[in-house]
């Protein structure tokens, strides 16, 4: 009974299913939006504007290497979910050490390398010089905590692959609060501005990474094999590579095109800078229910191909079109009525009007797209499931390329609404290349090519 309960994406119906899987997910990632939120409403309220700019200016790049790591985590977790919805539980515990292994050394090796070039990349993104020793001094901290960030999303992903979305879930609960508690301390006690939120974020997450393997390595236990697992199976680093790398690459589509289009927006000046931090910040929350949909219908994917049950995942695809509309209507009646309120929490009494005004326009313009996004996460999440990636990828290159085409073509001659437009009309195209792709059925034939 016990397993049986463990395999809902397998049994359930869709939308039981999809939504048991992802509301834990939704609530989490709203936990940890929100901790990453907090570190910019408090160095805005508590600091100064520019120290809100000097969060933002670097939040781009940061972006990039959390989409490495969940898109990582998540093409992996593919992998795992094929293994566990077979039972083959041998391979699984394979997949996931050798999984386990790679992030940590691709973590610390990432992490170096961007402590060392942290300054030279700021200047490259054209960082005003007013906020640009302080984005510099929030970068090199975050660099320095990425192995913890790395290994905390791919662990995240395998309790994921596992059904087991609850745990990842008290998890970042338990860390935003405590990264909150530190933000609020480090800063309006100690004094520590940017640099506070920074260490506030690497000691709540180097905790986080702590727990969060431990609990695994009980979880675990729980699958019994005949025979010894490996440490490390090039074989299966090689399965997971060609499902994650893509994946990567789809997670990464925006926030590259995010740190693209952030070096358009520095050169705007800090202002427009600080307006543009608060709106792409509120984003980041609206674009969690979407995105976690998009996890759902992979792993849910991905666990029916591996039990044969190819008429459960179109099923699965129709119901997530009715869900991610829900939360499209929600979400632009929620902006387009709040819309000021939610930029003052940023900006309090010590923002421009023009910085005001720069976060009312991107919130209220794009309150009107994320149905696009929600389609684009779901019909994404499925090829990624089944392993169809060729198509998949190619949509998400498309994507990056309107978005930073647009906006570096057309944002210095009309001005930073073109930044915005940009936004959907790459969304949409990634949607309809995708949607393309699954209605020819490929995805039904992809799944013996991955392992």
């Amino acid at each position: 009974m016990k397993e049986m309960k463990k395999e809902y994406l397998i049994r359930e119906h869709p939308l039981k299913a999809l939504l048991i899987f992802a509301v834990p997910m939704i609530i989490g990632n709203l936990f940890q939006q929100f901790y990453n939120m907090v570190d910019s409403m408090v160095v805005g309220r508590y600091v100064s504007q520019n120290a809100l700019a000097a969060v933002g200016a670097s939040y781009s790049l940061t972006t990039v290497f959390i989409s490495i790591a969940i898109g990582g985590g998540m093409g992996a977790s593919v992998i795992v979910s094929l293994y566990y919805g077979s039972r083959d539980y041998r391979k699984m515990k394979h997949a996931i050490r050798t999984a386990l292994i790679a992030f940590l050394f691709l973590g610390i090796l990432l992490g170096f390398t961007g402590w060392l070039f942290s300054k030279q990349i700021m200047i490259a993104l054209n960082t005003p010089n007013d906020v640009l020793d302080q984005a510099i001094e929030y970068l090199r901290i975050y660099f320095i905590g990425l192995p913890f960030l790395f290994m905390y999303n791919v662990l995240s992903s395998m309790f994921n692959a596992l059904g087991r979305s609850k745990i990842p879930l008290f998890l970042l609960i338990f860390s935003s609060v405590f990264n909150i508690g530190l933000d609020i301390y480090m800063v309006c006690r100690l004094h520590m501005a940017v640099a506070g939120v920074a260490w506030a974020t690497f000691i709540a997450q180097g905790i986080s990474a702590a727990v969060a393997l431990l609990l695994f390595i009980r979880e675990m236990t729980l699958y019994r094999t005949d025979a010894s697992c490996h440490w490390f199976d090039w074989t299966e680093l090689w399965n997971m590579a060609k499902v994650a790398l893509p994946s990567i690459l789809q997670q990464s589509t925006v926030s590259v095109g995010m740190m693209l289009v952030q070096s358009v927006v520095n050169s705007f000046g800090s202002e427009i800078l600080a307006g543009y931090s608060a709106g792409s910040r509120l984003e980041s929350i609206c674009i969690v229910p979407m995105a976690a949909m998009g996890n759902a219908i992979s792993s849910y994917t991905a666990q029916n191909i591996g039990a044969r049950r190819y008429d459960r995942v179109t099923q699965g695809y129709h119901v997530a079109y009715g869900i991610v509309f829900g939360f499209a209507v929600l979400i632009c009646l929620t902006l387009e009525i709040a819309y000021r309120p939610l930029i003052l929490m940023f900006l309090g009494d010590k923002g421009t009007l023009l910085a005001m005004q720069t976060g009312n326009s991107y919130l209220r313009f794009l309150g009107w797209f994320f149905a696009l996004i929600g389609l684009k996460m779901i019909t994404d999440g499925l090829l990624r499931g089944a392993g169809d990636m060729t198509l998949f990828t190619v949509a998400n290159l498309v994507n990056l390329s309107i978005r930073v085409a647009v906006a570096f073509l057309f944002a210095p001659l009309y001005g930073i609404r073109m930044v915005w437009v940009a936004i959907p009309a790459g969304w949409l195209a990634n949607y309809l290349i995708s949607f393309a792709e699954y209605r020819t059925g490929k995805w039904r034939r992809s799944h013996d090519k991955k392992i």
